[in-house]
């Protein structure tokens, strides 16, 4: 099979299914796991897609965001610990906000503080919350259809009627120059004042947020602290000259 087939059934079946696993593509391809490597290699500095761990998923444009549904079975383990070492920033008491995003989402299974009150724009997260008996409130606004966050100028007023100890708050991509980033302008707004709102901000990115740039523009690195649960070794140094981070 030449490679411009190859190229192609490739980037035929990331668009029918979003993200690809490498075995499948040897086995569709009939060819070598080192050839499908090189394919994606090329393709993807071409821009055509995003190598994965184990595959390939298609790359999104800056401004395009996926939907719950796709984020919730990407990266569930890294999600997890994630969740798991943000979950243990929180004390007795305390009044914090979660954002909306499936990362953020992960930790409240791990919340074993008592007596907290959360505050979130996520409509799956206040589920989530008042499932396990926590004091929950959800802010007013306009729902986003396909990741089920409150946005909008009524939430943003919302926000402000409230003042938080700790604000965990989600990314679609972390970047030493150009900060935390996410690709709706209007997330990023809710996101950037939560941060204000808090005496400590913390942003939750799996090791597949880092080098990303979106659209809009959250805050600058040193403005919050990263959990993570892995941060890339070709991104470490500079990201560290930035920031703390928290390692799950």
């Amino acid at each position: 099979m030449l490679t411009e087939e190859r190229y192609r059934i490739i980037l035929q079946r990331l668009q029918v299914s979003g993200i690809v696993k490498l075995q499948e593509l040897v086995e569709l391809l009939g060819t070598s796991e080192s050839t499908v490597r090189r394919d994606l290699i090329d393709l993807e500095s071409q821009h055509l897609l995003k190598r994965v761990h184990g595959g390939a998923s298609l790359l999104h444009r800056r401004s395009e965001e996926p939907g719950m549904e796709e984020k919730t079975f990407k990266n569930v383990q890294q999600k997890n610990a994630v969740g798991r070492a943000a979950a243990m920033q929180l004390r007795d008491g305390e009044c914090i906000y979660i954002d909306a995003g499936t990362t953020t989402l992960a930790m409240i299974p791990f919340i074993e503080a008592q007596d907290i009150t959360v505050v979130t724009n996520g409509l799956s997260h206040v589920e989530a919350l008042v499932s396990k008996n926590i004091r929950a409130y959800l802010l007013g606004g306009m729902m986003k259809s396909h990741t089920k966050a409150v946005i909008g100028s009524i939430a943003l007023q919302n926000m402000d009627n409230f003042r938080f100890d700790k604000a965990f708050i989600g990314t679609n991509g972390v970047n030493a120059e150009f900060g935390f980033t996410t690709p709706d302008p209007e997330e990023a707004l809710i996101k950037r004042r939560a941060r204000q709102l808090s005496e400590r901000s913390y942003v939750l990115a799996d090791a597949s947020k880092f080098g990303e740039v979106a659209f809009a523009k959250l805050f600058d690195l040193k403005e919050a602290t990263i959990i993570t649960d892995s941060i890339p070794e070709r991104w470490r140094k500079s990201i560290l000259e930035k920031t703390k981070i928290i390692e799950g």
